[in-house]
């Protein structure tokens, strides 16, 4: 019998301040400073993006926490993917909320990390130069230093596993230093630590080399790589036009509904898990060098999730392997949230209660007179 998809949301821990950030951006900064200052910058433009249920909460408060999770849950979400930064040398940042929730043992829901390789730099306000915290990778020692800093996570009961190994993300696969030996040598540590392994999981777009071919069991069709492909950048007409717009302060505009094809392709390998966006608007970060998507729905984005389902219903991989990344849960100044908001309320958190009823009765698992989750 086809299982279930498994939907895992990444989730950012970027909501209370830390001494790298007031260093950065002035004291007391939070994600909540861009999402807040955020404006209008043409027509129909939908900014500034205010939470609703949950406020604009701090994550250092268990009581967030636990009330993310029962959001999460209610919906058919089945864990967080926590982002999780290690820059080298023991250098770490926003570990706090994670480290809580690893500490207290609250919530209980299911998570797995992302390890956001990527340095640090001004990029989204316009200083590309200014590097803010180097990515790193000092070698053996430090993979062993970083092994350590993980395993209480590997081996909490908590954490989500394929074939009894727990997921391990890696956002920038190609960038760690010598790939394959660094993959090879984890292996080796979880082995001598006890673990049956880590599913190791790399994030890659169409254009780039499958991170199978670099010891990866797995990898995610991301979801904003093809962004810029969507702007058709070598062709000189939508070129001219993006700069003009830009002049006259707007951002680069895409259609939600056409860009579904690009973020969801007809097909994916067997071992790549797709990402599925439920809207994006980064300018409450790089302002007029942002993009927007414009017309999501909710119904658009069911549209979406039923293209993931479709993408990975007949795989061969064992029933603990239908994974699906859903980018993302509160990424509130990229207008990436499935949080809810003033506007839209629960109703993306809906979509995706539906279309997993929907997949429920593809699947002759329940009867079309099932109730949806609702609020």
């Amino acid at each position: 019998m086809t299982a279930m998809p498994r939907l895992i949301t990444f989730y950012l821990p970027q909501y209370y301040p830390v001494p790298d950030n007031d260093k950065f951006w002035g004291k007391g900064f939070t994600e909540w400073t861009n999402t807040a200052k955020a404006r209008r910058r043409f027509p129909g433009h939908y900014q500034p993006h205010v939470p609703a249920d949950l406020g604009f909460y701090d994550l250092r408060v268990a009581e967030t926490r636990q009330a993310q999770a029962d959001l999460a849950r209610q919906y058919g979400i089945e864990g967080f993917c926590y982002y999780h930064y290690w820059f080298g040398n023991g250098k770490r940042v926003l570990e706090r909320p994670f480290a809580e929730v690893l500490a207290s043992g609250e919530p209980d829901f299911p998570f797995c990390l992302c390890w956001a390789n990527e340095t640090w730099s001004g990029v989204w306000h316009g200083a590309e130069n200014r590097v803010l915290i180097e990515q790193t990778y000092p070698g053996a020692e430090d993979d062993q230093r970083h092994f350590d800093s993980l395993l209480p996570a590997f081996n909490d009961r908590r954490y989500m596993k394929v074939d009894g190994k727990p997921i391990f993300v890696v956002y920038r696969p190609f960038k760690i230093t010598d790939t394959k030996a660094t993959i090879a040598r984890w292996r080796e540590m979880a082995a001598r630590a006890g673990l049956p392994g880590i599913y190791f999981v790399g994030v890659c777009s169409a254009d780039q080399p499958n991170p199978e071919d670099f010891g990866f069991d797995a990898s995610i069709y991301n979801a904003n790589a093809p962004l810029r492909a969507w702007g058709s950048w070598k062709n000189p007409v939508t070129l001219f036009k993006h700069a003009a717009y830009r002049r006259l302060g707007v951002p680069t505009i895409h259609d939600y509904e056409k860009s579904i094809k690009y973020f969801l392709p007809d097909a994916l390998p067997a071992t790549r898990y797709p990402s599925v966006i439920n809207s994006w608007d980064n300018t409450p970060r790089s302002g007029v060098r942002g993009l927007v998507l414009t017309g999501a729905t909710p119904q658009l984005y069911g549209k979406a999730l039923k293209k993931a389902f479709d993408l990975t219903r007949d795989r061969a991989q064992g029933a603990d392997a239908r994974l699906v990344f859903l980018k993302s849960w509160n990424e509130w100044a990229e207008g990436n949230h499935l949080e809810p908001d003033l506007r839209d309320g629960h109703q993306y958190l809906e979509a995706i209660a539906i279309e997993l009823k929907r997949e429920k009765e593809r699947l002759g698992q329940t009867k079309i007179s099932d109730p949806v989750t609702q609020a």
